[in-house]
């Protein structure tokens, strides 16, 4: 335990010895019982008669308060034992107080920031009973198809690990109502972004030196930081699923990194196993899970109906079955529900959305916010935005006056009541005699609300128009995955249709896009001036996208996933290899041509890539020093470089820092986030930004797949985002060299 947060793989003597005083009390059955959890809905009326015998050790998904007390009192009070439940709840970004989608957070890169929202969330969820957040999701992704992209920090695995360590300190929090612990889940373990065309629950096909450097490294990161617990994933790793590969759940978890706590499978991941064709029968399944490291059979009821037969058996050893209930028995007593096994009724009305937490939400809306493009109308003119809040708008498009929409997937316990729409947000920016027109335009998918003629009337009448266009919260997350990543339904055509009335007149117009993920904005780039990139915003995302495009707040987000061209580049992400024949050099003349690596008809580079986002100021960087031009392997690097606010408003920055391993006994990347620093700037002011970074962590996987930093030189960068930036280099030299 630290100052703020739990710890939860730190092991105390004095529960080490009730664990195994409990332990030695149980029978086989009641030890498989630990092992076992279900929804509320398992079994009909039976689930109370099942926690009742002792076969039942936590549940999922109970939103009512009530309903887990009652549960609680039949475990605690009728079980021959009296072992509590562990309740678990998915709460992705946010209990009832909604925040953005995980991908918008974390395009704040503001961990603190993102640490306060993990731990209003799960102050909400103790106050309603929960004791374990199914979060957070730290899988890479690289693949925008995907949908559960929008659960995660994006295609970083540097920004993932430090965005991973802070919503585990958030949820993990001291102090959450009513004295309760909570313990994180990080998810989904391992490589479950890397799923093969973007299509959720696919094969993973990976070499074990991707898997370290890009796959594990948030996963550790979230362990180092005290998460109590773990959940595998659906997907395969080279022919093995994550439910029965011994080689992630032993040899890395428990082996490697020596890590004490509990493995969940995902829902029914165990029993999917035949489904994978790796085991015949469910009885199977249930063996190879426990021989590889599965602690909890989550609703794959192979545990519960095949584990007790198979020790007696003797296909499996009951001391596996020990381990993994003294790791759940452990989790129990850290978290104190034996002794404090109940919820008071009366809390969820004092702490669920309170107002501290919906200003919260507003905040993390307003600077998840990324501003793609803001041209001028005419040469030499001012941008597109800010608008003036006396303009006469159209406000048009299908997500302008949307409630439910912009609360995300996996908002479960979000209500379409406590959202500001975008309409909203603007009249109350705006105030009541504002000339605003409203028009939906178009459904968001089908041919119902049709009214193209309409907005383009009231584009034509106002000064400026701005269409919030998007997905709808269900086109991402679990099993949403696309394969076209346009504007779906009609969206398209309203734009283009209200882009050429505004034409017309030189009147400008703003795109304000709500979506799971990045999406293919070709032409919308080349005829709108400005572009919001707002995502699933939450409660409050109405009023942070009004005070960003009336000024009131300057954007500072930057993207965390790279938005393609066309889907045909996809996976396209910065830190990729350079090839034997780069793209940004000549190539090899052979038969009277170049050949590199390169597409016919379209870009190598991202629309908008790694780390890019504008603001209503701009920023200068000059006078970059590599301080330390020669490191040792056991020493600093130090860099540093000036930034310079050079315009007539207040601003935040997002400084980042990249290298290039420049030759390696493996291919290294073409760049590498190593560092981030958020500032704050008055006009015309400049800082200095230094970056210190441990030798240590510009390591990789070689060939005998052991971490370690190699001597040589380095390229560095201290840039605005992933393709810009001063550039430097260094070297690093042995120890008795420097």
């Amino acid at each position: 335990m630290n100052d703020s947060h739990y710890d939860f793989n730190h092991l105390d003597p004095e529960i080490e010895a009730q664990v195994e005083t409990l332990l030695a009390r149980m029978t086989l059955e009641e030890k498989v019982g630990q092992m076992n959890q279900v929804s509320p809905h398992w079994g009909g009326g039976e689930l109370e008669d099942a926690v009742r015998r002792g076969e039942v050790g936590s549940v999922l998904n109970v939103w009512s308060v009530e309903r887990i007390n009652q549960l609680q009192r039949v475990a605690v009070e009728k079980s021959r034992l009296g072992i509590p439940l562990i309740v678990g709840t998915d709460v992705i970004h946010g209990y009832r107080t909604i925040f953005p989608i995980p991908l918008a957070e974390a395009s704040t890169w503001d961990p603190d920031l993102l640490e306060r929202a993990a731990r209003a969330a799960a102050d909400e969820a103790a106050a309603t009973g929960t004791d374990w957040i199914f979060a957070p999701m730290v899988d890479v992704a690289r693949d925008p198809r995907w949908g559960r992209i929008a659960e995660g920090a994006g295609e970083d695995p540097y920004l993932g690990s430090v965005l991973a360590r802070a919503r585990v300190r958030g949820f993990q929090s001291q102090g959450l109502a009513g004295g309760k612990k909570i313990v994180a889940c990080p998810k989904h373990y391992v490589a479950y972004g890397a799923a093969e065309g973007g299509k959720d629950y696919n094969t993973v096909d990976i070499s074990e030196r991707t898997l370290r450097d890009i796959y594990l490294p948030p996963f550790k990161a979230a362990l180092d930081e005290g998460a109590g617990s773990i959940m595998s994933s659906f997907n395969e790793i080279a022919g093995v699923p994550a439910s029965c590969n011994a080689f992630i759940l032993r040899q890395i978890l428990r082996e490697e990194f020596e890590w004490h706590g509990v493995v969940l499978s995902d829902y029914d991941a165990i029993g999917e196993l035949i489904q994978h064709g790796v085991a015949a029968d469910l009885k199977e399944a249930a063996r190879k899970a426990i021989l590889a490291g599965e602690d909890i059979d989550m609703m794959g009821h192979a545990f519960p109906k095949h584990l007790v037969e198979l020790v007696r058996e003797g296909q499996v050893p009951e001391a596996l079955i020990d381990a993994a209930v003294r790791r759940i028995l452990r989790l129990k007593f850290m978290l104190g529900i034996f002794e404090h096994p109940y919820t008071a009724e009366e809390l969820a009305s004092q702490v669920l959305l309170k107002p501290e937490y919906r200003d919260l939400a507003l905040e993390v809306a307003q600077k998840s916010i990324v501003l793609l493009k803001n041209a001028p109308l005419e040469d030499g003119g001012a941008p597109a935005l800010p608008l003036q809040s006396n303009a006469r708008i159209a406000l048009v498009g299908p997500l302008a006056d949307d409630r439910a929409e912009l609360l995300g997937c996996w908002a479960c316990a979000g209500r379409a009541e406590d959202v500001e729409t975008v309409l909203e947000g603007f009249r109350a920016v705006l105030g009541a005699g504002a000339d605003l027109t409203y028009v939906k335009g178009c459904a968001l998918e089908g041919d119902e609300d049709l009214d193209i003629e309409g907005a383009v009337a009231a584009a034509e009448a106002a000064d400026a128009a701005v269409v919030v266009l998007g997905e709808s919260a269900m086109m991402s997350g679990e099993a949403h995955s696309r394969a076209y990543l346009g504007l779906p339904g009609h969206q398209r055509a309203l734009l283009e249709a209200v882009v050429a009335a505004c034409a017309l007149e030189g009147k400008p117009v703003v795109v304000i896009l709500m979506s799971g993920r990045p999406l293919v904005l070709t032409w919308m780039k080349e005829h709108v001036p400005a572009i919001l990139q707002a995502w699933h915003g939450g409660i409050r995302a109405g009023r942070a996208v009004a005070d960003v495009v009336f000024g009131a707040v300057t954007p500072s987000g930057k993207l965390v996933a790279s938005f393609p061209r066309t889907e045909g580049q996809i996976p396209v992400y910065y830190a990729h290899k350079s090839t034997g024949r780069p793209v940004d050099e000549r190539g090899v003349i052979q038969f009277n041509r170049e050949h590199k690596s390169q597409y016919l008809d379209e870009s190598t580079l991202p629309l908008y890539g790694f780390g890019y986002g504008l603001s209503y100021t701009t920023f200068e960087y000059t006078d970059l020093a590599v301080q330390t031009p020669e490191v040792s392997m056991d020493g600093t690097l130090v860099v540093s470089a000036t930034v310079t606010n050079t315009g007539e408003r207040c601003g935040d920055e997002i400084v980042q820092l990249y290298i290039q391993d420049l030759v390696g006994e493996v291919t290294r990347p073409v760049r590498e986030l190593k560092g981030f620093q958020r500032i704050a700037l008055q006009p015309r002011e400049r800082q200095r930004v230094t970056f210190e970074v441990p030798v240590a962590n510009l390591g990789f996987h070689g060939l005998e797949m052991a971490y370690g930093v190699e001597v040589g030189n380095f390229k560095v960068w201290i840039a605005p985002h992933a393709y810009a930036g001063l550039e430097g280099r260094f070297t690093v030299v042995g120890s008795d060299e420097s």
